[in-house]
């Protein structure tokens, strides 16, 4: 069978609209960094950090982490803030998760980051993959920790299971937005299901870790906001990240605002006082900043807040 068009990072039109000089960013090519590209590159794998656009690639890569993208780098959906392809995805590799071990052991990683494409056509939606490949890191480099960011699964109770049972340190799907929002930003996805999946986690797993996000600047209200928080926190969830949705094109959903750091203050103690764990919030967060930190941070009784991440030009 043919394969549907997709459409690749590379065919997109230059990112729209103006940011604040202070969300502008540089790149760092030292070392470490190039290093990091250069097994990546390597094993031949894809990276959210890469596909995404991720604005903390540079700090994270020039401290030699990376979030490892599974499953190729097409996606079966097409959400209005996402720069990952969009098309019919091709064969999956059972070869990948090794691959994936081997540069965790080759970066001497303690704490990988996976996630995956989201792939509705397949029956358990990438689930059997995900746990293969915590099952290859701990083989590979016993000691290493790993959080797995997955999509929602389509529902499927038992490909969670399947997930679960590799026991990853950290279990996150992030809601994205608010439900008012889902039509236009993720079109194929139910806010019911995410929080669904969220809870159902967490009785399964219920000393896990578990852990969802949000972007902002979508054209939510701060009412909105709250109530997103109050669901997760009913779902027991564990890790919060907020940070600011930066466009990548001019294809792409257009920012509604542009969030002033104080307010990201705000929202974390907020979030907090609903009883969060821990708490990212800043402009550049997204799902894996400080992931590390984070798993140090909840082995601990302990409530920890993130310092509010600033960045200059």
């Amino acid at each position: 069978m043919d394969r549907l068009p997709t459409y690749p990072r590379k065919s997109l039109p230059p990112r729209g609209g103006e940011r604040p000089d202070w969300l502008k960013m540089h790149w760092p090519g030292g070392p470490t960094y190039l290093a990091t590209q250069r097994t990546v590159r390597s094993q031949g794998l894809h990276t959210v950090c890469e596909e995404a656009r991720c604005p903390n690639r540079g700090e994270c890569w020039e401290q030699g982490t990376a979030t490892f993208l599974l499953l190729g780098d097409v996606c079966t959906r097409a959400c209005g803030f996402c720069n990952i392809a969009t098309g019919r995805p091709g064969v999956v590799d059972p070869e990948e998760p090794a691959r994936v071990a081997e540069a965790v052991a080759a970066m001497g990683l303690r704490h990988a980051v996976l996630t995956a494409v989201t792939r509705d056509d397949l029956p358990d939606g990438g689930a059997s993959i995900y746990a293969a490949s915590v099952r290859a890191i701990r083989d590979r480099s016993p000691g290493c920790t790993v959080e797995l960011l997955i999509s929602d699964l389509a529902g499927d109770d038992a490909a969670l299971q399947t997930v679960l049972a590799a026991r990853p340190e950290i279990l996150n799907h992030n809601v994205e937005t608010v439900p008012r929002l889902y039509g236009r930003v993720r079109p194929k996805a139910v806010y019911a299901r995410s929080l669904a999946l969220l809870r159902r986690a967490k009785e399964l797993e219920p000393t896990g870790i578990t852990k969802s996000g949000l972007m902002v600047g979508l054209g939510e209200t701060q009412d909105e906001l709250e109530a997103v928080f109050a669901d997760l926190r009913a779902a027991n969830v564990d890790v919060l990240t907020v940070g600011q949705y930066l466009r990548p094109s001019a294809w792409h959903l257009p920012v509604a605002r542009y969030y002033e750091l104080g307010e990201y203050a705000a929202l974390r103690e907020t979030a907090l006082g609903l009883g969060f764990r821990r708490v990212e919030a800043g402009p550049f967060v997204r799902s894996s900043y400080h992931a590390r930190e984070q798993v140090s941070a909840l082995r601990t009784p302990v409530i920890q807040a993130s310092r509010l991440p600033i960045r200059h030009a």
